[in-house]
């Protein structure tokens, strides 16, 4: 019920607002005005000031969408990303020229009158009477406020933006309970603030802040006369007065607006005549919104942090709920993104691959011991255009990449740990021929078996002929010696491992127990990749990446800080397997197949890897203090990497240790710069007695020094991943093989798949 003054009656705001509540039912005053269509809804059917007294008087005033800003851990500014792109400020950081101009053309007598104007009601109806037609409307600055309410609770949604600015009676009805309940809660200031921080003024510009940045860049308490004038012009037709693309219309109504304001005496006609002879003096901004905006080539980074706000519970319930929270905006996002690491990679990235190239690459790098993401970059820009994309090819299929790629022989290391912390000892020798049938049975998880016979597997070169021990067989990348491994341990081992170090499939699907997954056959991305090999470097502990460090909100000009993930560290190994692979990686890119991917002035580890049929070619390693991933391929896997040309310079065959391997050791460099330099817990692996010299590990020179592309793209059997020992005149066997669709895994004999062709439930 309407509220009454202590006297009894109701206040002469009220009682207007109920003679016109009934006029209005009645039809007798807004049919004239503004609303050709009358009657909607049937409220004028009531005709009377209980069906206006019905109208509910809770107007709900969401606080306004604003821009969200993220940056990188030194404060830097990444990008701006915003459904509305706004900036609210307070009245008084608002020009007294944009206040008196925007009053001056959308309601002069906005501070003589209450919610409703009954004078300009009369005045309105009088004219459109005259016209035959609906000329001038009735709205003051408050009704006009409470309808741009409606709208932005609208959000995107076109129903609901069509309902909050249908001419309807209805409408307006509601529009004039709700705007006398805003002018006895804000009073006249409030409401003239709200206003200007809430309409729309053309050009993605919402708010008078956000436009006069956009058409002035300046900011909204330093607009001139002529340029308030302007602004406040455009508010009746944003795209008929848009001064970018009309310049003429919108010096007509600038001129209209300065002189209603030298007509209400707010300036001088010397003034107004003055400004009126001014020119419109734009110096536009192009909007910057979105991840394509992003600087250092962070686009990706930033699309994977908004991926990960839409995706974690610890920011909402329901996704629903997260969008809404991202939408709303207002945030001041600080993430793990290190300015020096990006830029590194970046500059790597583009000296060794091109964007028009037939294949890309993605690199990212991991902070070990913290998970923090410290770069993310990638070959082909994030944008629509020519050889530009907004797939991330450095996250999984459900962050917003896709469906990642066969790792290869860097998979290796992986089954390595397995062994030793099952209690194999590091000199363990197998006799890894040049080419063998996988073993079998093979044990799997469950009491399964992996069991089919006749299945081969190939090294790289035919002079690869053990026996060999661990540390030989992981610098030369000998697929024999690791598929005798895996068969000696069982799958489970090596699956539980991957696991506790974070690594599953990018495309979120379980692993395949069939013994190829020694050779990298499960598709992965960078960053899982980059993840799991930071467990190596702080000696065993693996921790969940994460890219957010911090968040604050600002919310109707209350500032809070919002809860963020936090990454989840855990032991996945021993010390001492851990130091154990450290052990045996840094021998690969000392004088193994990563040589050309050393750091010279720090201690490196790291593995090759180059699938069967060199669809993709992979370096993945790490110092103590940084982990990072470098993939090169066809992300439609369609490009062999065989006579190819990748960053002018021309390949016969792609190697992980001649593309990936370099974009790692300057992407690195650039990146740990300035940094410590520890060492790594370095172990002695006894000698195994098998008569072989410990440096026979090849030239560099040597075509197939780093040729880890026998990791098996999925079929059963691999093509040999290791390097020539020294034979500069290789042969490359193509051991590609087709698995029958039949071959699966069970509790008993009848056999299994191996590498993607396998079916295991």
């Amino acid at each position: 019920m309407p509220k009454k003054r202590s006297g009894g009656g109701l206040s002469s705001t009220q009682q207007a607002a109920k003679f016109l509540g009934v006029s209005v039912l009645a039809g007798a005053v807004m049919a004239g005005i503004a609303v050709p269509a009358f009657g909607a809804l049937g409220l004028a059917a009531k005709g009377s000031v209980e069906g206006f007294d019905e109208i509910p008087t809770n107007l709900k005033r969401p606080p306004l969408s604003q821009r969200t800003t993220i940056l990188d851990n030194k404060g830097g500014q990444i990008a701006t990303v915003y459904s509305r792109d706004r900036t609210v400020v307070d009245l008084k950081d608002i020009s007294p020229y944009m206040q008196k101009a925007i009053v001056a053309i959308e309601d002069a007598r906005f501070y003589e009158h209450g919610a409703v104007d009954l004078k300009g009601v009369l005045r309105a109806l009088n004219k459109n009477a005259q016209s035959g037609g609906v000329s001038e409307g009735a709205s003051t600055l408050t009704q006009q406020y409470v309808k741009n309410v409606f709208v932005e609770e609208a959000g995107d949604d076109a129903t609901l933006v069509a309902q909050a600015t249908q001419q309807t009676l209805g409408r307006k009805v509601r529009e004039l309970k709700f705007a006398i309940q805003v002018e006895e809660e804000l009073g006249k200031k409030k409401i003239l603030e709200n206003y200007l921080n809430i309409t729309f003024f053309g050009q993605q510009a919402y708010g008078v802040e956000a436009a006069a940045q956009r058409y002035f860049s300046k900011s909204a308490k330093d607009l001139k006369l002529e340029e308030a004038a302007l602004l406040a012009g455009i508010v009746q037709s944003p795209s008929r007065y848009d001064p970018v693309n009309d310049e003429e219309e919108a010096v007509k109504r600038r001129n209209t607006v300065l002189q209603r304001m030298a007509d209400v005496h707010d300036i001088s006609r010397a003034e107004a005549d003055k400004a009126k002879k001014e020119p419109l003096g734009l110096k536009v901004s192009k909007p910057k919104n979105g991840c394509i905006t992003a600087v250092k080539g962070a686009g990706f980074f930033c699309d994977y942090v908004r991926e990960v706000f839409l995706n974690d519970p610890v920011f909402g319930k329901t996704q629903k709920a997260r969008a809404k929270i991202w939408n709303q905006g207002g945030l001041t996002i600080r993430t793990t993104l290190d300015p020096q690491s990006q830029e590194s990679a970046q500059a790597s990235i583009k000296d060794h691959v091109y964007k028009s190239d037939d294949v890309a690459t993605a690199a990212t790098i991991v902070e070990p011991g913290t998970g923090k993401i410290l770069a993310m970059g990638q070959s082909r820009p994030y944008g629509f255009g020519k050889n530009e994309t907004q797939m991330n090819l450095s996250v999984d299929s459900n962050m917003g990449g896709g469906a990642g790629y066969q790792p290869g022989s860097t998979f290796k290391p992986i089954v390595a740990a397995a062994a030793l912390e099952g209690g194999k000892p590091a000199n363990q020798v197998y006799s890894s021929p040049y080419e063998m049938d996988y073993p079998s049975p093979v044990s799997a998880c469950d009491g399964r078996t992996w069991n089919e016979k006749g299945v081969p597997v190939a090294n790289e070169n035919e002079t690869e002929v053990g026996p060999y021990d661990m540390r030989d067989a992981t610098a030369k990348s000998v697929n024999t010696y690791y598929i005798q491994l895996i068969s000696d341990i069982g799958i489970c081992p090596v699956t539980d491992m991957a696991g506790k170090m974070g690594v599953e499939r990018a495309d979120g699907k379980k692993m395949n127990q069939a013994p190829s997954i020694a050779l990298g056959t499960q598709e992965m991305s960078p960053l899982t990749m980059a993840s799991a090999y930071a467990t190596f470097a702080t000696r065993g502990t693996y921790c969940s990446p994460i890219a957010i460090e911090s968040i604050r909100q600002t919310v109707g000009g209350q500032k809070k800080s919002l809860p963020v993930p936090k990454s989840t560290c855990s032991r996945a190994m021993s010390e001492n397997t851990a130091d154990t692979i450290n052990t045996l990686l840094k021998g690969v890119v000392e004088d193994g197949t990563g040589s050309e991917a050393g750091l010279d002035s720090r201690a490196s580890a790291g593995k090759t890897g180059t699938t069967d049929e060199r669809y993709a070619a992979w370096f993945v390693g790490y110092t103590p203090n940084m982990a990072g991933a470098v993939w090169v391929g066809d992300p439609a896997h369609k490009r062999k990497m065989t006579n190819i040309t990748i960053g002018g310079v021309p390949y016969e065959k792609v190697f992980g240790g001649k593309v990936p391997g370099p974009i790692w050791r300057d992407m690195m460099a650039g990146a740990l710069e300035g940094k410590d330099a520890p060492q790594f817990n370095l172990v002695t692996i006894p000698p195994s007695n098998i008569g072989k010299e410990e440096d026979g590990r090849g030239d560099e020179d040597d075509g197939d020094q780093d040729g880890n592309n026998g990791d098996n793209g999925g079929n059963g059997g691999g093509n040999g991943d290791g390097n020539n020992g020294g034979n500069g005149n290789p042969q490359f066997p193509n051991p590609t093989i087709s698995i029958p669709e039949e071959w699966t895994i069970s509790g008993n004999d009848n056999g299994g798949g191996n590498g993607n062709g396998g079916n295991f439930p």
